[in-house]
């Protein structure tokens, strides 16, 4: 059985109370929550000696939450990742959103969920975090309700649910944005770390990392990850604009995607700890971007300073520009319809 602490971590600067949760189960694994931005504080999990330590990048004091570029570990909506030049159609009717990273609208902007506290509240042995994303909150059509529920269990599981309702059609892409480390949020470099994903095509993108809308074979390529691959392997290769985005920064969509149904997205793993962590996903897809600008991110948990490569975010989403691609899954979320997508990440040893 779960047991789930909670404390006061600070005030926002408006505040606000800012509550961290410690979920421990019987194994002394412990996850942290905090309800500033629905946020992955911390995975405390043992490597294959026994040995416990923190695999999820994070900051030292909750101010370092407040608005970094990263998302360090948060919920990012309405829309996860780019909406190019910033605009969308929906029913007819152009909106204009936020741009907040070149071009393009990323996160669904500087305001967005990630940067928002949450409502939340224990039930029983899980951590459920809520709240209401007003009509035209970020320039975004309808008033949205959005929560977020975390699960931890005795093997190490880590479930995250989102659920949205709207009052009027809009577009909704929620995700995680949690970094790994698997031999401790200290440790340097995850390029020695291998990643292996469930996928044998990735996105097309342009130089402004808005996919063209074509799929490229991953067949003998750098992002080939149908097997497991050292993720420095391939950082600094010409295919796809990997070398363009300083490493990899790319969707690839699952194959056998099936609408609501939980699927294997991949693994991620350190033959140095011993520690893996199996992903599974009802999304469409994964965005694996390998951390390639958290230099002068704040300080850290263990009060360093994370270097470009430290972690490896694996973002299970919809398509990057969805809402502008009608090839793609729909981003729509109708009134009277539930938005419900699942993450799990389940930490192992080899």
């Amino acid at each position: 059985m779960v047991q789930i602490e909670q404390e006061v971590w600070g005030m926002t600067p408006e505040g606000e109370g800012i509550i961290r949760y410690t979920m421990r189960n019987e194994q002394g694994a412990t996850v942290q929550l905090s309800n500033y931005g629905a946020t992955i504080l911390s995975v405390i999990v043992p490597d294959r000696e026994g040995k416990m330590d923190d695999v999820v990048l994070g900051y030292k004091a909750p101010e370092g939450y407040f608005g970094d570029g990263p998302a360090m570990g948060k919920s990012v909506g309405r829309y996860a990742n780019r909406i190019a030049f910033g605009r969308l159609e929906i029913e007819g009717e152009m909106y204009r959103l936020e741009i907040n990273n070149g071009r393009n609208h990323l996160h669904g902007g500087t305001k967005n969920f990630a940067n928002r506290v949450w409502e939340s509240r224990v039930e029983t042995n899980r951590v459920v975090m809520s709240l209401t994303s007003e009509e035209g909150d970020q320039n975004y059509p309808g008033e949205l309700a959005v929560e977020a529920i975390f699960d931890f269990d005795d093997e190490n599981q880590l479930e995250i649910t989102y659920l949205a309702k709207t009052d009027r059609t809009t577009v909704v892409n929620l995700t995680n944005h949690v970094y790994f480390n698997l031999n401790g949020e200290a440790s340097g470099s995850v390029l020695d770390h291998e990643l292996q994903l469930n996928t044998s095509r990735v996105l097309a993108m342009n130089r402004d990392q808005i996919p063209t809308g074509e799929w490229l074979d991953v067949a003998g390529t750098a992002q080939d990850f149908r097997t497991f691959r050292r993720l420095g392997e391939g950082i600094d290769d010409d295919f796809n604009h990997i070398h363009n985005f300083k490493g990899y920064d790319h969707p690839f969509p699952i194959d056998g995607w099936q609408k609501n149904i939980l699927g294997e997205v991949g693994s991620l793993r350190s033959t140095a700890s011993g520690r893996i962590v199996k992903v599974l996903s009802s999304q469409p897809s994964v965005m694996i971007y390998t951390g390639n600008w958290l230099e002068g991110s704040p300080e850290s948990k263990s009060g360093g300073k994370y270097a470009d490569y430290d972690g490896v975010a694996i973002e299970c989403q919809n398509y990057p520009d969805a809402p502008n691609q009608p090839s793609f899954p729909s981003a729509l979320l109708q009134p009277g319809e539930l938005y419900c997508q699942k993450i799990v990440y389940r930490f192992e040893t080899l």
